[in-house]
């Protein structure tokens, strides 16, 4: 396939998550595998120049060792001319100092020498080295190891390890999570550091790395099997490397010029539907000149639903205030009669997080709310059966999960049933841990238990589903702004109390759960749609890859 005939249909490949990440690892895996560019019989055997590199090598480095052979077929099949060999029979590879902070500060007072380079100056591949960050090895300086210009850099310890690469255009000095490799005559640099870059060569070193953090042992890498194409070879793989790399910064760039054109078009878009959330309108949101995310979608309906823009107002409706006080009246009869705990609320909602209809009020959550209040404070012990007990982990927005639930006995059950009191169409939100803020509508009649929960009792004046999709609206903002801890955040059951919550009349909370449904009905075709052209669109990218990659 010719480059330019692939630019002219690559717009029908661009919905593809990623399109040009993916296309560029398809290609750095299609050069590793021989399908880049093609095979020359008078090219001379890989074989016979990792002999003669072996050789010179063996009469000039000090104590070389050549190391073991590897089977032919270690990752794929490769073309009759090539041959594996270890990454260390490619090159001289070697770690950089370690330097600490008072190290750092020594070296910003150098204003000659060499730059030190460390994993943070790095990119991915694309981008060049940052040689200009402050820091510098004086000449002469025994301390600290040199790496060459034209040494091949790649992170070996971090969560970039195996991801971070480059190559170096000076003499550098560097830190200790890089290995260098300054690569014999008779390998190009330039191949190696495609190599670096395949999927597939990322896999064998991820394979590698150990410990908490995740890093690759110096010896590991070395033995890291490798394809060596005949140099001659190599050069024509960079070249079309090169060429292809090229087409994907002008893809890039064309992608990006027509994102910004998309959001703008999906913003006014978004505008409309706000002005008139109707069925139409929001078809206007699925045109075929741009793809707003469902997720995007869905987040922007339900914000119109709890603004009172989903559907109209009927002045015929009992105004929420007068609800509020049916709550409060309900609420404290049940704390007379100990059927809950007294908690002491916030008179009034003070924060008011947008503008809301007349008949609306804005709340907090603990006056809208019948109880609030969590499960087990210390972990139950449990049994084969008896009555079930969810964690924080089985509390998922479609629903709780109950088939993996555990069992604590109905003694351990009762010291908490007389405060949580569940019953169906309640909501559950996590508040302890990662998933802090997710809450469930609970649909089942039975008794259980839970622990890292927190229990949402809910008044009949307040729909389950209306008050669910509020809170998994703000459920990103729940957990980011309010929850307190490191590595356990949690929401306190003060803060849930306290929430801003805007409640409509009971006749409208119906009317705007009936519009969700039809509204989000259609997001969900328009999410499957979109998901099936994706999934097609990556299969001809792959094919036109291969074809555009193809040696023949």
């Amino acid at each position: 396939m010719k480059l330019s005939k692939f630019f002219d249909n690559f717009e029908q490949l661009a919905d593809t998550p990623d399109a040009v990440a993916k296309m560029r690892k398809l290609i750095f895996d299609s050069a590793i595998r021989g399908k880049i560019v093609s095979q020359n019989d008078n090219d001379e055997h890989a074989s016979e120049l990792l002999k003669r590199i072996s050789s010179v090598q063996a009469r000039q480095v000090r104590n070389y060792m050549l190391l073991p052979p590897v089977n032919d077929d270690a990752y794929f099949q490769i073309p009759p001319r090539w041959a594996w060999t270890r990454l260390g029979n490619t090159g001289r590879i070697f770690n950089g100092n370690s330097v600490n902070e008072s190290g750092k500060a020594e070296l910003a007072k150098v204003n000659d020498g060499l730059p030190f380079i460390a994993t943070k100056d790095v990119g991915y591949g694309r981008e060049s080295l940052i040689y200009d960050n402050g820091l510098k090895v004086a000449p002469r300086d025994a301390r600290f190891k040199i790496a060459h210009a034209n040494a091949v850099l790649i992170c070996a310890e971090g969560g970039s390890a195996g991801r971070k690469v480059g190559i170096t255009d000076r003499d550098i000095c560097f830190g200790n999570k890089l290995l260098a490799n300054e690569v014999w005559d008779g390998i190009d640099y330039r191949y190696i550091f495609y190599v670096y870059q395949a999927p597939t060569f990322y896999e064998e070193f991820a394979a590698r790395m150990t410990g908490i953090i995740g890093g690759i042992p110096r010896s590991e890498f070395l033995s890291l099997p490798i394809p060596i194409p005949p140099l001659a070879e190599q050069k024509r793989i960079v070249a079309k490397v090169d060429e292809l790399m090229a087409l994907c910064d002008k893809l890039e760039a064309q992608l990006k010029e027509r994102d910004t054109l998309q959001a703008a078009l999906a913003r006014a878009a978004l505008a409309r539907f706000a002005e008139a959330p109707t069925p139409e309108n929001l078809g206007l949101l699925f045109h075929e000149f741009f793809t707003v995310e469902p997720s995007d979608l869905r987040k922007a309906i339900l914000d119109l639903a709890v603004r009172g823009k989903l559907v109209r107002q009927d002045p015929e409706d009992e105004p929420a205030n007068s609800a509020l006080l049916r709550i409060k009246n309900q609420r404290n009869l049940l704390e007379e009669n100990k059927v809950f705990r007294k908690v002491n609320l916030t008179p009034q909602i003070i924060e008011k997080s947008f503008g809301i209809p007349t008949s609306w009020v804005w709340t907090s959550l603990g006056n809208a709310m019948l109880n609030i209040t969590d499960g087990f404070h210390s972990t139950p012990k449990t049994t084969e059966n008896g009555i079930p007990y969810i964690l924080a982990t089985h509390v998922k927005p479609e629903g709780i999960d109950f088939n993996s639930s555990l069992f604590v006995s109905r003694e351990n059950y009762t010291e908490i049933a007389s405060k949580t009191r569940a019953k169906k169409g309640d909501i559950l939100i996590v508040n302890i841990g990662a998933g802090s803020g997710t809450p469930a509508i609970i649909d089942v009649e039975y008794e259980f238990a839970f622990k890292n929960v927190a229990i949402l009792n809910r008044p009949v004046d307040i729909t389950s589903r209306y008050l669910f999709f509020y809170l998994l609206l703000i459920k990103d903002q729940l957990f980011s702004e309010r929850t307190k801890g490191g590595a356990q955040p949690f929401i306190s059951l003060s803060v849930l109390r306290e929430l801003p919550f805007p409640l409509p009349p009971l006749a409208e909370q119906h009317r705007i759960i009936s519009k969700l449904d039809q509204l989000m009905a259609l997001v969900d075709q328009y999410e499957t749609q979109l998901n099936a052209s994706r999934e097609l669109a990556e299969k001809l990218l792959e094919a036109m890859v291969a074809e555009l990659t193809s040696a023949k």
